[in-house]
C-alpha cells in the first residue's frame, strides 16, 4: 500500500520565546538556506539573528497565530485530511523544520502498513532552500530507517494545467469586479542561489531575457518557474500584460531577486494604480509570509503609499480543484 507524506516548510510548534528561537536556529543552520562559511553561519544564527530578531517574529507570528495553532501547519493538515479522503490512501504532515517532523510522518505510514513511500513537497518551484533541501532530507530519513525502502519524490509542478487551473480558480473567487492590477509576490531568494543551481554555470542571471531563453536551466531556475507560472495564471485569467507583474518579498540584505514587493507597492500609486489585488504562489497554505507579511504589512505600505484599495487574496490551501490536481499529480 502507497502513503503520501506531504511536506510544507516549517513552523514554530507554538508561541513561546524558546519555540521560536529554535524554529529560527534550526532553519537557519541549514547550508541550503543559510550557505556561508559554517564559522560565520553559526556566529550570525547564534550570537546575532536568533538573539535579536525572536521577538520581533514572536509578534509577527502572534499576529496571525490561530487557535488552533500555527496557520501553515493548519492549512496543511486540511489539504492532507481531503487528499486522503479523495486517494482513499494514508496521508501524514510533514515540515522540513521542527514538528511533525519528516522521520515521524514515514515511521507513522511505515507502522499503518505502507510499503511505498511518496515524499510530496508542497513547493510549486524549485529552490535549494526548499525543494534541494526537502529532497536531501527525505533521502537521508529513509535511509536512516530503512534503505530497502521503496519511496520516491515529487518534483516542482509550477507550469502543471491542474495546479494553474486551481490557482486561478482561487484568484477568481477573491478578485474584485475593479481593480487596476493583480500582484504575483513570491518569496525571494539570493541571485547566487539561482546561479548555483544552474547545471550550465552559464544561463541564470546571464541577461534580462535569459528566463525566456530555452534552456535546460530552467528544470531548476526559481525565477524561470515563478515567471512560468505568472504568465500562465495571467493568460488563464485574461489579463493583459499591463495588468499584471511579479516581485519578491521577504528578501534579506542585498543581491536579492527583484523587484522588491514593498518598493513596488510603495511605487503604485504614484503612477495611477490604486486599487490593487495581490496573491503569493510561492506558498500553497497560507502562513507568516502570507497572512503577516503581505495581508498586514503589505497592505499597510500600499494604502499610507496613497493606495485606496488593496485585495489580499488567500493561498490555495484546500481548493478543490487543487486537491483534485493533487491526487492526480501524485498518482502519475
Amino acid at each position: 500500500m502507497k502513503g503520501i507524506v506531504l511536506i510544507n516548510l516549517g513552523s514554530p510548534k507554538d508561541l513561546e520565546l524558546s519555540s521560536i528561537k529554535s524554529y529560527l536556529k534550526e532553519f537557519l543552520s541549514d547550508d541550503y538556506v543559510l550557505d556561508i562559511p559554517k564559522l560565520i553561519q553559526r556566529i550570525l544564527v547564534n550570537f546575532i539573528i536568533v538573539p535579536f530578531r525572536s521577538s520581533k517574529t514572536k509578534k509577527a507570528y502572534e499576529s496571525i497565530w490561530t487557535s488552533k495553532g500555527s496557520p501553515l501547519i493548519v492549512n496543511t493538515h486540511l489539504i492532507a485530511k481531503k487528499l486522503q479522503k479523495k486517494m482513499n490512501l494514508p496521508v501524514e504532515v510533514a515540515m522540513r523544520y521542527q514538528e511533525p517532523s519528516i522521520r515521524n510522518a514515514i515511521l507513522k505510514l511505515l507502522k499503518n502498513g505502507c510499503d511505498e513511500i511518496i515524499a510530496t513537497p508542497l513547493y510549486p518551484h524549485y529552490a535549494q532552500a526548499t525543494s534541494l533541501t526537502t529532497h536531501l532530507e527525505v533521502e537521508r530519513v529513509m535511509k536512516d530507517i530503512d534503505p530497502s525502502i521503496n519511496f520516491s519524490i515529487s518534483s516542482p509542478f509550477y507550469s502543471e494545467d491542474g495546479y494553474i487551473k486551481s490557482l486561478s480558480e482561487s484568484i477568481k473567487n477573491y478578485l474584485p469586479s475593479e481593480f487596476d492590477y493583480l500582484l504575483f509576490s513570491y518569496h525571494g531568494i539570493p541571485e547566487r542561489h539561482v546561479k548555483k543551481m544552474d547545471p550550465t554555470l552559464s544561463h541564470c542571471l546571464s541577461d534580462e531575457n535569459c528566463c525566456s531563453l530555452n534552456s535546460k536551466a530552467h528544470k531548476y531556475c526559481y525565477k524561470h518557474q515563478v515567471l512560468e507560472t505568472s504568465k500562465l495564471c495571467a493568460d488563464d485569467l485574461g489579463l493583459n500584460n499591463d495588468q499584471w507583474g511579479v516581485s519578491f518579498q521577504s528578501r534579506i540584505g542585498p543581491g536579492w531577486l527583484q523587484p522588491f514587493t514593498d518598493k513596488v507597492l510603495e511605487e503604485f500609486p504614484k503612477n495611477g494604480i490604486k486599487k490593487i489585488a495581490v496573491v503569493c504562489p510561492a506558498f500553497i497554505a497560507d502562513n507568516l509570509e502570507t497572512l503577516e507579511e503581505v495581508d498586514i504589512r503589505a497592505r499597510e505600505t500600499f494604502l499610507d503609499s496613497g493606495g485606496d484599495e488593496f485585495t489580499f487574496i488567500p493561498c490555495i490551501n484546500d481548493n478543490k480543484l487543487w486537491i483534485d490536481f493533487l491526487a492526480n499529480f501524485i498518482e502519475k
